[in-house]
């Protein structure tokens, strides 16, 4: 029996410098993201879609997603195997590739995780959880193209 969850944000343009979109060049990108019981947060374009460098992208926030959601069940699974991570951090990479019309989409995605372990027999199934974190990670399911993973196992 499948279960269905539901979410919901808002985002809410703050953009307007007076004259709406009267011009390419007369209104800002910025908007706020909204989740109930949340923090807000700031949001833009990319900066060469004209955004503001200092705010959340949805292409930061996608890559973001991506990241967390393997980490999350990356450590799910760590905890069921015995592997017990005490630290954990990812540097993911992503390629976003623009087509003549002026769309574009995701091309690729790298995650780069370092993880600490606290024992060496530990090693080899740290590895190997990552695979299986992938095939279980909603937000990896839902893309349309490979995401990869190129880990690091440290001992501590």
């Amino acid at each position: 029996m499948s279960k269905e969850h539901h979410y919901k944000t808002t985002i809410q343009w703050t953009g307007n410098k007076g004259t709406g979109t009267s011009g390419y060049r007369d209104y800002e990108r910025s908007h706020t993201i909204a989740v109930d019981h949340k923090p807000v947060m700031e949001g833009s374009s990319d900066p060469a879609f004209r955004g503001d460098k200092t705010k959340h992208n949805p292409e930061d926030l996608f890559l973001s997603s991506l990241s967390s959601c393997h980490m999350l069940w990356y450590l799910h699974f760590c905890s069921e195997a015995g592997v017990i991570v005490i630290d954990y951090q990812d540097t993911a990479t992503g390629i976003m590739t623009e087509t003549p019309n002026g769309s574009g989409h995701f091309t690729q995605a790298v995650l780069h995780p370092t993880v600490t372990v606290t024992e060496e027999s530990m090693v080899e199934k740290a590895k190997e959880l990552h695979h299986k974190a992938n095939q279980f990670c909603f937000i990896a399911n839902s893309v349309n193209f490979p995401v990869q993973h190129i880990p690091t196992v440290l001992v501590k």
